[in-house]
Protein backbone atom coordinates (compact mmCIF):
# COMPACT_ATOMS: atom_id res chain seq x y z
CA UNK A 1 0.00 0.00 0.00
CA UNK A 2 1.21 3.25 -0.55
CA UNK A 3 1.85 5.55 2.62
CA UNK A 4 1.47 8.59 2.32
CA UNK A 5 3.46 11.33 4.13
CA UNK A 6 2.54 14.33 6.49
CA UNK A 7 2.55 16.95 3.94
CA UNK A 8 0.64 15.62 1.80
CA UNK A 9 -1.57 15.16 3.75
CA UNK A 10 -1.92 18.42 4.95
CA UNK A 11 -3.76 21.15 2.81
CA UNK A 12 -1.38 23.45 1.24
CA UNK A 13 -2.42 27.12 1.22
CA UNK A 14 -3.55 28.79 -2.34
CA UNK A 15 -1.61 31.67 -3.68
CA UNK A 16 -2.72 34.98 -3.40
CA UNK A 17 -4.67 35.26 -7.06
CA UNK A 18 -6.11 31.45 -6.70
CA UNK A 19 -7.17 32.24 -3.53
CA UNK A 20 -8.76 35.76 -4.85
CA UNK A 21 -10.66 33.25 -7.97
CA UNK A 22 -12.01 31.03 -5.47
CA UNK A 23 -13.56 33.74 -3.44
CA UNK A 24 -14.86 35.39 -6.28
CA UNK A 25 -16.45 31.70 -7.50
CA UNK A 26 -17.92 31.04 -4.01
CA UNK A 27 -19.55 35.08 -4.18
CA UNK A 28 -20.64 34.01 -7.34
CA UNK A 29 -22.26 30.82 -6.41
CA UNK A 30 -24.11 32.27 -3.52
CA UNK A 31 -25.43 35.16 -5.49
CA UNK A 32 -26.69 32.92 -8.05
CA UNK A 33 -28.08 30.30 -5.76
CA UNK A 34 -29.85 33.30 -4.07
CA UNK A 35 -31.55 34.17 -7.66
CA UNK A 36 -32.57 30.36 -8.11
CA UNK A 37 -33.84 30.43 -4.58
CA UNK A 38 -36.33 33.86 -5.30
CA UNK A 39 -37.24 32.27 -8.48
CA UNK A 40 -38.26 29.21 -7.04
CA UNK A 41 -40.69 31.03 -4.48
CA UNK A 42 -42.04 33.12 -7.09
CA UNK A 43 -42.73 30.14 -8.96
CA UNK A 44 -44.65 28.56 -5.54
CA UNK A 45 -46.44 31.88 -5.25
CA UNK A 46 -48.27 32.32 -8.39
CA UNK A 47 -48.92 28.58 -8.41
CA UNK A 48 -50.59 28.93 -4.72
CA UNK A 49 -52.01 32.23 -6.43
CA UNK A 50 -53.95 30.56 -9.03
CA UNK A 51 -54.96 27.46 -6.49
CA UNK A 52 -56.53 30.35 -4.35
CA UNK A 53 -59.02 32.31 -6.93
CA UNK A 54 -62.41 32.17 -5.96
CA UNK A 55 -63.73 29.98 -8.92
CA UNK A 56 -66.82 31.99 -8.73
CA UNK A 57 -65.75 35.03 -10.28
CA UNK A 58 -67.30 35.53 -13.73
CA UNK A 59 -64.81 36.33 -16.66
CA UNK A 60 -65.93 37.47 -20.14
CA UNK A 61 -64.05 36.35 -22.99
CA UNK A 62 -63.57 39.13 -25.89
CA UNK A 63 -63.29 37.93 -29.16
CA UNK A 64 -63.87 40.62 -32.10
CA UNK A 65 -65.53 43.11 -30.21
CA UNK A 66 -67.78 40.93 -28.94
CA UNK A 67 -67.78 39.76 -25.08
CA UNK A 68 -68.86 36.62 -23.71
CA UNK A 69 -69.61 35.55 -20.36
CA UNK A 70 -67.98 33.00 -19.31
CA UNK A 71 -70.33 31.01 -16.74
CA UNK A 72 -73.31 31.79 -19.37
CA UNK A 73 -73.93 31.52 -23.36
CA UNK A 74 -75.06 34.40 -25.31
CA UNK A 75 -78.37 33.96 -26.35
CA UNK A 76 -79.48 35.37 -30.05
CA UNK A 77 -82.35 34.14 -32.67
CA UNK A 78 -81.61 34.71 -36.21
CA UNK A 79 -85.22 35.57 -38.02
CA UNK A 80 -85.26 33.26 -41.25
CA UNK A 81 -87.94 33.46 -44.48
CA UNK A 82 -90.60 31.30 -43.41
CA UNK A 83 -89.59 27.62 -45.30
CA UNK A 84 -86.32 28.33 -45.49
CA UNK A 85 -84.18 25.33 -45.78
CA UNK A 86 -80.86 25.48 -44.56
CA UNK A 87 -78.19 23.17 -46.43
CA UNK A 88 -74.80 24.17 -44.75
CA UNK A 89 -73.30 26.65 -42.24
CA UNK A 90 -70.07 28.75 -41.36
CA UNK A 91 -68.69 30.29 -38.96
CA UNK A 92 -66.28 33.59 -39.17
CA UNK A 93 -65.44 35.35 -36.02
CA UNK A 94 -68.78 36.97 -35.05
CA UNK A 95 -70.97 36.44 -38.18
CA UNK A 96 -72.72 33.18 -38.94
CA UNK A 97 -73.09 32.17 -42.69
CA UNK A 98 -76.43 30.41 -43.43
CA UNK A 99 -76.83 29.10 -46.99
CA UNK A 100 -80.32 27.98 -47.84
CA UNK A 101 -82.96 27.60 -50.09
CA UNK A 102 -86.36 29.69 -49.84
CA UNK A 103 -89.52 28.11 -50.54
CA UNK A 104 -89.93 29.64 -54.12
CA UNK A 105 -86.29 27.43 -54.51
CA UNK A 106 -84.76 30.15 -54.39
CA UNK A 107 -80.91 29.83 -53.15
CA UNK A 108 -79.92 32.55 -50.52
CA UNK A 109 -77.06 33.24 -48.39
CA UNK A 110 -77.66 34.79 -44.68
CA UNK A 111 -74.89 36.43 -42.77
CA UNK A 112 -75.98 36.90 -38.87
CA UNK A 113 -74.28 39.05 -37.08
CA UNK A 114 -73.67 37.77 -33.74
CA UNK A 115 -72.36 40.89 -31.58
CA UNK A 116 -75.44 43.15 -33.61
CA UNK A 117 -78.47 40.25 -33.21
CA UNK A 118 -79.91 40.17 -36.90
CA UNK A 119 -79.11 39.09 -40.10
CA UNK A 120 -76.45 41.73 -42.22
CA UNK A 121 -76.68 40.58 -45.15
CA UNK A 122 -79.10 38.90 -47.78
CA UNK A 123 -77.88 37.64 -50.52
CA UNK A 124 -79.26 35.77 -53.53
CA UNK A 125 -77.65 32.80 -55.12
CA UNK A 126 -78.00 32.83 -59.52
CA UNK A 127 -75.98 30.88 -61.58
CA UNK A 128 -76.61 30.43 -65.29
Amino acid sequence: MTQFDEHEEEEKPLDPVMEGVRRKMVKLQLISGSIMFLMFLAVLGSIFYKLTQDAETTETVTSGGLSVPADQPITATAQLPTGFRILSTALSGNQLLIDGVTVEGVRKALVFDIAVGRIVADITLGGN
